[in-house]
């Protein structure tokens, strides 16, 4: 369970290169604007000398002046975010499995997403009645007879409707462009079937049960043009042994994948995550 941040809290988010002092810099000017610091966290990627820094706190204050004051105290090449932490603006895209979009669908329900559904795009029309139960407009795309970049285009004209923050794909079967995925750089969730990067594509359970592995998991990850390599934003496992079909482990493998889904978009959206070159540094 993530910790719950205040309705008035608000978040800093720094990515620089690492140089002595900084923590020190930075809570020295939420200080002198009086504002309190109410959960900290930092970390430097020793590799690139880089240092990240995400910092939730309260009070009253001018953003700019602000924001303007920690970019003459960092260095030159930092990169400074502040955050309100509102609700993000999303998109669902899913086919025809039930078990992401419906997990999704009761947690948006019941508030529990820090996000806002819009709408739920599929190039199947099996979805349609479900997620209309929840009051919500679904698009039918179809793929069929239709070119990848016919359909596509039709898929980001809905989106563009929307101009969602991100475009979650909770089991949508269909490869993407990387023509697709630059409208939504960083932006755009993936859930997969396995414990990348093993068993990278179709069929994964299959790949498991004829290698007779003994854990099963499943990846959610920020979608790039590299089928299944994107950044992986979160991750989990759990035991299964040589009595189970791959059927019997596709059943159980759907239970983590929702699970893992809606924990990394809990991260996302409370602005936990940093992406850095192809990985992710997170503050749980």
């Amino acid at each position: 369970m993530l910790p719950a941040s205040s309705p008035q809290s608000h978040i800093l988010l720094i990515r620089c290169p690492d140089a002595p002092g900084l923590v020190y810099k930075i809570t020295g000017v939420l200080f002198a604007h009086g504002l309190n610091i109410i959960r900290n966290g930092e970390f430097v990627e020793r590799a690139d000398n880089c240092f990240f820094m995400r910092t939730e706190f309260a009070g009253e204050f001018e953003a700019e002046t602000l924001l303007q004051e920690l970019r003459t105290t960092l260095p030159a090449a930092a990169d400074i975010r502040l955050s309100n932490n509102q609700q993000k603006t999303i998109v669902l895209m899913a086919t025809k499995e039930h078990h992401c979009l419906s997990e999704l669908l009761v947690r948006h329900a019941f508030g529990e997403l820090n996000a806002r559904i819009v709408g739920v795009i599929s190039n199947y029309a099996v979805l349609g009645e479900l997620t209309r139960q929840f009051g919500l407009p679904f698009h039918h795309i179809s793929h069929e007879g239709k070119s990848r970049e016919a359909h596509e285009a039709e898929v980001l004209a809905v989106l563009a409707g929307y101009q969602p923050e991100f475009v979650v794909l909770a089991k949508y079967m269909r490869i993407l462009s990387s023509e697709f995925v630059a409208h939504y750089a960083n932006r755009l969730i993936n859930i997969h079937h396995s414990f990348l990067p093993a068993f990278v594509g179709a069929s994964p359970y299959a790949q498991a049960y004829a290698r007779g592995v003994k854990i099963i998991g499943a990846t959610a990850h920020f979608v790039n043009e590299q089928l299944d390599q994107g950044p992986i934003i979160a991750q989990s496992v759990i035991p299964i042994d040589h009595t189970q079909s791959a059927h019997e482990m596709a059943q159980a493998g759907r239970d983590v994948e929702k699970i893992v889904l809606a924990r990394s978009l809990q991260l996302v959206f409370a602005e936990r995550v940093f992406v850095h070159h192809n990985k992710t540094i997170i503050f749980d």
